[in-house]
């Protein structure tokens, strides 16, 4: 999945439709309403505040799949300076593959695609799985598509800004679908990456 600045605006992050009445994923775990996560990534640690309120569906998701340590070694495959960075395929193909099949419904979008906020990238209409993007800056033209931030960086922002882009949009996400972090780390091996993601702070 992918944001393009042009023509498809996400290239596998296709426009979006809004839904009206979003049913939960049952195999998610419920958020609490307010929560802070940290991504300790090889260029220091970036922290998350979650608001449930802002997307439900979204949020529930990420939170199950912190908990249950999907984006551990995800590498920022994608990044496009002044725009975004994308990450949330899993190194493990057979992991990813088990997340891939899981997609969930679309939340109508509340909050702009302000600078740090964090978003589900799609390929069309309730196809979100596990692919995110840090919006760079204030990428509003994204609300008008659907893309429905759930989370903002509240520490760690200069560490976004220095993640290594000297590979752009190179990485094959069929590849890495494929193959997982083998692919990466052969072919772009100075990507950065989250070497562990975490729950720390919960606000029921």
């Amino acid at each position: 999945m992918r944001i393009a600045i042009s023509a498809l605006a996400l290239a596998a992050v296709a426009c979006l439709v809004n839904v009206t009445s979003p049913i939960a994923n049952a195999a998610d775990k419920k958020a609490p309403e307010k929560f802070q996560v940290k991504f300790e990534t090889t260029k220091g640690d970036i922290i998350f505040e979650c608001v449930r309120v802002w997307a439900p569906i979204g949020t529930d998701h990420f939170y199950t799949a912190v908990t249950e340590g999907f984006y551990d070694e995800c590498r920022f495959f994608r990044i496009v300076p002044g725009f975004i960075a994308q990450v949330g395929i899993n190194g493990d193909p057979k992991v990813q593959a088990k997340w891939r099949a899981n997609a969930i419904q679309d939340d109508p979008v509340f909050v702009s695609n302000t600078r740090g906020t964090l978003t589900y990238a799609t390929a069309g209409p309730n196809t979100r799985t596990t692919q995110l993007f840090i919006n760079f800056g204030n990428n509003a033209g994204l609300d008008r598509q659907g893309f429905s931030p759930f989370a903002k960086v509240i520490k760690g922002m200069d560490v976004v800004e220095k993640l290594n882009a000297e590979y752009g949009e190179k990485p094959n996400q069929g590849y890495i679908q494929q193959l997982g972090n083998r692919y990466l780390k052969e072919s772009f091996p100075r990507l950065d990456y989250i070497k562990k993601a975490t729950i720390v702070k919960a606000n029921e």
